[in-house]
């Protein structure tokens, strides 16, 4: 029985419902709660297949009638990967504490947060007419570029940024403007022309910002972290940064982890057909697809992707949509080329491989052969 994924915005209690929902089904011996138990109980009930791992100090449930709401909320955290209920509870917190939304943010009279609601990429209802409208309000009141340490950062005013950092360096790390971020984001995020945004950067970053600075967009467990800003792309075809490059080995160089999921997502499933390869190969400059998958990944646990999977999911879109060099790149980097990657249902429970033949792709099908890949099942 496969683990779970946690829904979108889970709710503590859903959970808690599901849980008392659970502890009723085992009670009145219903077969499918049995087996979920069975399956993910550390101690499972008489009568069922035993786990192999040794029951925990403290015993279990020994009978349906002796299986406790505890027992049920065990076995629902670890049906969807987590080690216990804490630990389940502890990344609700996580979901709560970085979750924005910020397409969804309104207008606003405020002409410094609409300036920056406007100049700033929000996913999920991104127009070119909004990054427009902010370059008109910038040219008919200039001084909104410094009016805030966020203004500052989305238009590249290190001069300014300077002073204001030299007044006060905990402004580096600040939370505001109408999407609750940290300057360093209104920076990465900002599509607005002008300025010298990679020095701005720079003394953010020499005064403390996080260079994994990042939000989970209305809750979706890939981090938008400040890279992924820098990166863009996306469904709709998002634009990069007008200095991405520069921007994000600024952010490496500074310590972003290059196991960022989003940006793989945005430029690969998501991408419109390009075969360039030069964001990957300056991520696996610095260690993409290596290391424990850094802050992010620490926070998140299960629900994140570990850096093999995102190599595993980079081989499934270079095949889905055709790209020979990124495949190329990827082998030899030594990325799996038959593991499920994190099981997207674009991947149809198939393999690269498999889906290249289906696909009509014959020279990716042949380029993963010839890597090793899995011909047969």
């Amino acid at each position: 029985m496969p683990v779970r994924r946690l829904p979108d915005n889970p709710s503590l209690e859903h959970l808690r419902n599901q849980a008392k929902r659970l502890k009723r089904a085992v009670r009145a011996a219903d077969t499918a709660a049995l087996e979920l138990v069975a399956e993910f109980h550390p101690r499972p009930l008489p009568g069922l297949p035993a786990r192999p791992a040794p029951p925990p100090a403290g015993g279990g449930p020994r009978s349906p009638e002796g299986f406790t709401l505890a027992d049920a909320q065990l076995t629902v955290a670890r049906a969807y990967g987590f080690a216990s209920w804490p630990r389940l509870r502890a990344h609700l917190d996580v979901l709560a504490r970085h979750s924005r939304s910020p397409h969804l943010v309104p207008r606003s009279a405020d002409p410094v947060a609409e300036f920056l609601r406007l100049a700033c990429l929000p996913y999920g209802n991104d127009d070119p007419s909004r990054r427009h409208e902010a370059a008109r309000a910038l040219a008919l009141d200039p001084g909104l570029a410094v009016a805030s340490v966020h203004t500052m950062a989305a238009t590249g005013q290190a001069e300014a940024m300077a002073a204001t950092l030299a007044a006060d360096p905990a402004q580096a790390r600040a939370e505001g403007g109408p999407y609750r971020w940290e300057p360093l984001l209104y920076l990465a995020y900002s599509r607005v022309e002008g300025g010298d945004a990679p020095e701005t950067a720079r003394l953010l970053l020499r005064h403390g910002a996080d260079p994994d600075a990042g939000y989970l967009w209305d809750g979706l467990t890939s981090p938008f972290t400040a890279l992924t800003g820098a990166f863009g792309g996306g469904e709709r075809g998002e634009p990069p940064h007008p200095r991405s490059a520069e921007l994000a080995r600024l952010l490496l160089e500074a310590g972003a982890d290059p196991n960022d999921s989003q940006t793989l997502y945005n430029r690969g499933l998501c991408g419109f057909g390009s075969d360039d390869t030069e964001h990957l190969e300056l991520l696996f400059e610095y260690g993409l697809g290596r290391g424990d998958g850094g802050p992010w990944h620490r926070r998140l646990g299960p629900a994140h992707a570990t850096p093999e999977q995102m190599l595993q999911d980079e081989v499934y879109a270079s095949v889905i949509r055709r790209r020979p060099r990124r495949l190329r790149l990827l082998i030899e980097h030594g990325a799996g080329l038959d593991g499920p990657g994190t099981g997207h249902p674009v991947f149809q429970g198939r393999t690269p491989y498999e889906l290249a033949v289906l696909g009509g792709h014959p020279e990716l099908a042949g380029m993963l052969a010839e890597a090793g890949a899995r011909i047969s099942p």
